[in-house]
């Protein structure tokens, strides 16, 4: 299983690193540009249909690897849905609510092919079946991370390395479980997003623009609910909840933060955190190593966890929210006034004057 999965990702590798080249000359002559605006970091015209070069990788693994033989031919209907809902939104700019109603059409696809959660395992509580919420649940799931991925796509390799610890962490606890198609599909976006990473990290050349967020989105979607479908061994409920914690906790507080200030949870913002990282002074190759740091803490959390005892993963959990609050509130995710934890430390604790 291994040397197999390693020689398709090194397919796939090989496959980005001479095709995206290609590609950045291609969004340049059809003007898929992302251009430089008061709420983006970037200052000159880029390049932004790079995702289209980890889409082929990935759908070289799918071929060379015997994928498409399984099935899943729902999974790879919502994923052609998404890639040409990404590729119009870079050339057209598209409303949000035809992107909405086009990744709930890619979410009808995969459920009426039957992958949908059916159950649900809480930790030391026990496994619950969700019977007909299964249909929305699962909707709603892939809709909210491939937006969720989308959503920290602000600064180079940021979301294809953050997406990438969550991939390679999701092969390794299923490589742990014997699941071989989960880790051979996790091998293949995992070695097409490295690939990209050599073209988009710090100073990118090219974006991976909505295509390349909406698809690894998606993708790694599929992944946890290929994890949860009829399985209480690879993922408990609080695992891909811990693996996504990155998109997630920065999506939570993006609706914390906009209704503390009165603001449309959808229109968008300079308040997210990489933007409030470089606000405090990181720069932007520390500030993307930092979240990559993050992923990696939830990674290793997700990992962890279903080893501990009923004592250690409260202990786990207890300290993973608070330190997050406390990150959200130095970095000031709502705004610098909303520090509610912070003040109750330094009640708690007061500084030495």
């Amino acid at each position: 299983m291994i040397k197999h999965a390693i020689l398709i990702g090194i397919i796939c590798f090989l496959t980005v690193i001479a095709l995206t080249p290609i590609v950045i000359k291609f969004a340049v002559k059809i003007n898929a540009v992302d251009k430089p605006n008061q709420r983006k970091v970037h200052t000159k015209v880029m390049p932004r249909l790079g995702g289209l070069s980890i889409v082929i990788g990935v759908t070289v693994g799918y071929f060379f690897s015997g994928l498409y033989e399984q099935q899943v031919l729902g999974i790879s209907l919502g994923a052609l849905v998404i890639i040409v809902l990404g590729l119009l939104d870079d050339i057209y700019h598209l409303s949000a609510i035809n992107k909405l109603l086009a990744q709930i059409f890619a979410g009808l696809i995969v459920v009426m092919s039957g992958l949908v959660i059916e159950i649900i395992n809480i930790p030391f509580v026990g496994t619950f079946e969700i019977g007909y919420f299964s249909y929305p649940l699962t909707i709603f799931w892939i809709i909210a991370i491939t937006n969720a991925i989308n959503l920290i796509d602000g600064l180079d390799g940021l979301a294809a390395g953050t997406s990438a610890i969550i991939v390679f962490t999701i092969g390794i606890m299923a490589f742990l479980s014997g699941k071989e198609m989960i880790f051979t599909f996790s091998i293949i976006i995992f070695s097409s997003v490295i690939g990209f990473l050599f073209y988009n990290f710090y100073p990118a050349k090219v974006f991976m623009g909505d295509i390349g967020a909406l698809f690894l989105g998606y993708c790694i979607a599929i992944l946890s609910l290929l994890g949860l479908y009829k399985s209480v061994t690879l993922f408990s409920f609080i695992g891909p909840i811990l693996l996504l914690g990155v998109p997630l906790f920065d999506t939570l507080f993006a609706i914390i933060r906009r209704i503390v200030n009165k603001q449309s949870i959808v229109k968008p913002d300079k308040g997210h955190l990489h933007h409030r990282l470089l606000k405090k002074g990181l720069s932007h190759r520390n500030s993307v190593l930092f979240i990559y740091g993050l992923g990696l803490m939830f990674s290793a959390t997700a990992i962890i966890l279903p080893m501990a005892t009923l004592r250690g993963t409260i202990l786990i959990i207890i300290l993973l929210v608070l330190s997050l609050q406390y990150l959200a509130e130095k970095v000031g995710l709502v705004n610098e006034r909303f520090t509610p934890f912070i003040n109750l430390i330094n009640k708690v604790h007061p500084k030495n004057k």
